[in-house]
């Protein structure tokens, strides 16, 4: 039985905590409102660039949109300027955050060029004022979220969580890779406990947390107060539920069925109309995929979703489709 809480001041404390991360052109409103009501104990934002913020650009600001239905929520930011950062982390409690998170993992190469990122890991010394900065710019908690170090021959997460602790971090979040791995390879949960070791703020662990299994073993590593879930949630929003039940249970839950992805996918598209109207049609064609995995003839319905610009469309098309598969998976078990 996994007993851990995950505690940050007293605005959190939840038992066997699964968190939603935060990704970049995924982890928007519908998708975080979405991840809540399937288990998510906390989501986070995209990560916003501090210096859009602080000139007040439209498109970043309204990444920034919360909804009561989320909380707690944490909003991302990133940038490799402390005035900057304090003052976007100004903004971000201005607009509800329950908590500030710091970017100091992201490997992209654009966000890299411009020292931000994981490219702060390579100056320990400037995360921690910048942290600092933050801090002590805002009344609520700030929290960080790095990697294990720029490369395997240059891996300082211990120094780093050390200074971010002294700085004033009230919790992080560890993606056990490094930074030239990008996403490639296999996490390294073997960090977490030394790392811990180190600090005594909350540790999440963050990397290659996939199914429930995943989960399970992930909470149960010394060290970790917490697990976050990225990828893995894209298309498949019912691993945060389904990581619950497999940590509280010890067992595998039920597979999810055709018929809840389906209308999950469309409970989805229909919270991306809502918060972004027409748009929210364009931008869902990239979850088509996800929901519709290894059911057969997906390739085909999923041509035609992508070219659907209605709701009612894509409902039918839909709807069709789970017809059909209900007449291929019982002719298929009738044959075998």
């Amino acid at each position: 039985m996994i007993n851990k809480t995950f505690k940050i001041n007293d605005i959190i404390n939840i038992k066997n905590a699964v968190l939603l991360a935060p990704m970049e052109g995924i982890t928007n409103l519908p998708f975080r409102i979405l991840c809540r009501e399937l288990g998510a104990d906390i989501v986070y934002t995209e990560f916003t660039a501090s210096e859009a913020l602080v000139r007040n650009i439209d498109k970043s600001l309204r990444k920034l949109k919360l909804s009561p239905k989320e909380h707690p929520v944490a909003i991302q930011i990133f940038g490799s300027n402390p005035n900057a950062m304090a003052e976007s982390a100004k903004i971000a409690q201005d607009k509800g955050a329950d908590f500030v998170d710091i970017n100091y993992g992201c490997w992209v190469k654009k966000i890299v060029s411009n020292n931000a990122g994981s490219a702060l890991m390579k100056n320990p010394l400037l995360m921690a004022e910048i942290t600092n900065k933050c801090v002590n710019s805002v009344s609520i908690p700030v929290t960080v979220k790095t990697r294990l170090g720029w490369d395997k021959k240059n891996i300082n997460i211990f120094e780093i969580a050390e200074l971010q602790e002294q700085a004033g971090a009230k919790a992080i979040t560890v993606h056990c890779r490094t930074r030239d791995m990008k996403i490639s390879g296999n996490a390294d949960w073997s960090y977490i406990p030394e790392i811990k070791k180190h600090i005594t703020i909350p540790l999440v662990l963050n990397g290659d947390i996939n199914t429930p299994e995943k989960a399970y073993q992930a909470l149960q590593t010394e060290g970790a107060d917490a697990i976050m879930i990225g990828r893995a949630a894209v298309g498949n929003p019912f691993i945060f539920r389904n990581a619950k039940y497999m940590i509280e249970h010890g067992t595998p839950p039920e597979p999810v069925t055709i018929r809840e992805r389906l209308d999950i996918c469309l409970k989805h598209l229909s919270l991306c109309i809502e918060y972004q109207g027409q748009h929210g049609i364009y931008e869902f064609r990239k979850h088509y995929s996800g929901y519709l995995k290894g059911i057969h003839n997906a390739s085909n319905v999923r041509q035609k979703l992508v070219i659907a610009e209605t709701f009612d469309e894509i409902k039918d098309l839909i709807e069709k489709f789970y017809e059909e598969t209900q007449i291929y998976y019982n002719n298929y078990n009738n044959l075998n």
